[in-house]
């Protein structure tokens, strides 16, 4: 056979498998190329939602403390766009971007984010370059333009775009909205064409703006001040929370130190974002007298005039409770009244004591009382459900347990449990409000087009005292302050009154007895002379290894409450 003949029969054959190969091709797997190239050529692209922002008031109206900046995510086809240009233009353009040989050696990648927050002006220059396979995708980078204020109450965005503590972490539902979906026929540089019978376009749902209940002024001011009283003191940290006591509303909340939420990396630890009035439990010692004392009143065992014989110290459990003031004038009876206002520890035994009906001894309907209002009325070692993230803390059982009588016997002097500072100044609110616990709150609403919606809410608003009881608390609590020491509120008009406690903290797992570090707390309310109370004052300070009595806090807040009497106008009693 000549060469020729089995040139021309290999050509036919060759055409052959050609031509059935295109029949396979365009009409037996006709749907499933027409796929493939619909997959090459369709744009996939999120439409990010934009982020709510944060709010907090001015009066009565809302002032933006968290924005939105406009920035972009530059991403590219590394099958397209030529490394060398590329590694000249972002090293011109973009402070941080991927190391491009990392990118370019991922065998058939087509879609890479090189560099993220990149501002307007980089974003026009990587533009006006015209690069292949580049292009720029509009995002959202948060502002922080208080600083440091209030930063453990906001929290801050990660490089997701996901919100971490503070309300940027609890309402991240709210603030993040829900993105939109673009699909769309592409070009070669897979820019979105606006042509295709199958385009997608699910516009994305943008964040809730939320506005918070807090005074930006107060709140400034407060950690202004805050912050002065820990530069002459030995405490190095402190926590402040100002709410209204009669609607749960928070006006202020802070903690000292805290940090920049625009650079958030830039901490010692992640201990720097915690908010130490809703995420950390702790004993507030003496205050917790102020509970009960009202479980024993409210219950009928007990009055302010009630007596009972003060010796300086209770043995329970053949462990002997001492009172922390020791003087002759205090010994032998006393009623409770002087009790409370002494502190002394054998005082709220008593309470405990009166629960059980034994004015000699500590039982099991004392400590189960008790415990009813601690957990079930007070809500002490229960979240409050404020749009914060919290921690529980605990109540010991009052029957499980070793030790129950003299476990009990601590906790009603605030040892032996941990408690949130919200859990206590709420509970406190109750206390001198008329009775009534209400859910706290720093979330005023949402803010569209200017108008305030108030969020869908689940709170709860109990009476678990009687209004006599309160009242009763209330004249023990301004009797604190109105004769051991003078008021320091300088102005006439007004009743003062609250509660210190200093804490002992637990070295390997017990007490330590030699006092080389303590907790000082205080909560008070300011009310015009015989009315109810205007504002609730919170105030923990205390340092690693610092002795802090409650002093100090009781000293910030006079300075707090001076301040906010003039700041919020409230009128003195009797005018």
């Amino acid at each position: 056979m000549s060469r020729i003949k089995i040139l021309r029969y290999l050509t036919l054959a060759a055409l052959g498998i050609i031509l059935t190969r295109l029949f396979f091709i365009q009409i037996i797997e006709h749907d499933a190329w027409v796929a493939k190239a619909n997959e090459q050529h369709t744009l996939l692209e999120t439409i990010t939602a934009k982020r709510g922002e944060i709010y907090m008031l001015d009066g009565n109206d809302p002032v933006a403390v968290v924005l939105n900046q406009t920035v972009y995510q530059v991403i590219i086809d590394p099958a397209i766009t030529p490394q060398d240009e590329l590694q000249t233009l972002l090293d011109e353009t973009v402070e941080k971007h991927a190391n491009l040989d990392e990118v370019y050696n991922i065998e058939g990648l087509r879609y890479y984010i090189v560099a993220r927050n990149v501002p307007y002006s980089s974003a026009v220059k990587i533009a006006e370059k015209g690069l292949g396979g580049v292009w720029l995708k509009e995002s959202n980078a948060r502002v922080y333009p208080e600083g440091e204020m209030a930063s453990t109450v906001l929290g801050f965005v990660n490089a997701d775009g996901i919100g971490q503590y503070g309300v940027e972490g609890s309402l991240n539902h709210l603030l993040s909205g829900k993105d939109g979906l673009l699909k769309t026929i592409s070009d070669v540089n897979n820019v979105a064409l606006s042509i295709g019978d199958n385009n997608i376009k699910i516009p994305a749902e943008d964040g809730k703006n939320v506005v918070l209940t807090i005074d930006r002024t107060l709140e400034k001011n407060v950690e202004e001040m805050t912050e002065q009283a820990l530069a002459s003191s030995v405490a190095t940290n402190a926590a402040v929370l100002i709410m209204d006591p009669n609607n749960g509303e928070v006006l202020a909340m802070t903690t000292i130190p805290g940090y920049n939420p625009a650079d958030y990396g830039n901490v010692k630890d992640a201990s720097s974002y915690i908010n130490q009035v809703t995420e950390v439990p702790y004993e507030p010692a003496s205050i917790c007298k102020t509970f009960t004392y009202s479980a024993a009143i409210n219950e009928g065992k007990m009055t302010a005039d009630t007596t009972y014989f003060n010796q300086g110290y209770v043995m329970v459990d053949g462990w002997k409770i001492q009172n922390a003031e020791q003087r002759a004038s205090i010994y032998g009876t006393i009623d409770m009244r002087t009790a409370l206002y002494w502190s002394l520890n054998s005082g709220s035994i008593q309470a405990l004591k009166l629960l059980g009906d034994d004015p000699d001894s500590i039982n099991q309907k004392g400590r189960e009382l008790l415990y009813d209002y601690y957990y079930n009325k007070f809500r002490l070692g229960r979240p409050t459900d404020i749009e914060l993230i919290e921690a529980v803390g605990y109540i010991e059982d009052p029957n499980e347990g070793w030790g129950r009588n003299s476990t009990y016997a601590n906790m009603t002097f605030g040892q032996n449990l941990g408690i949130t500072m919200i859990q206590t100044a709420t509970a406190f609110s109750a206390v001198v409000n008329g009775g009534i616990w209400r859910t706290p709150t720093i979330v005023a609403g949402t803010l569209e087009n200017g108008r305030l919606t108030p969020l869908e809410s689940n709170a709860i608003e109990e009476q678990i005292l009687k209004a006599d009881t309160s009242a009763a608390m209330r004249s023990m609590l301004v009797n604190n302050r109105s004769y051991k020491v003078r008021a320091g509120i300088d102005k006439p008009g007004y009743d003062v009154g609250g509660k210190s406690g200093t804490a002992q903290v637990i070295r390997d797992g017990v007490y330590d007895d030699t006092y080389a570090e303590l907790v000082g707390s205080y909560i008070g309310f300011v009310a015009p002379s015989g009315e109810m109370p205007s504002y609730v004052i919170m105030i923990k300070m205390w340092g690693e290894g610092q002795s802090v009595g409650s002093g100090e806090p009781m000293a910030l807040f006079d300075t707090l409450s001076n301040y906010i009497i003039n700041y919020l106008k409230i009128r003195p009693g009797g005018v």
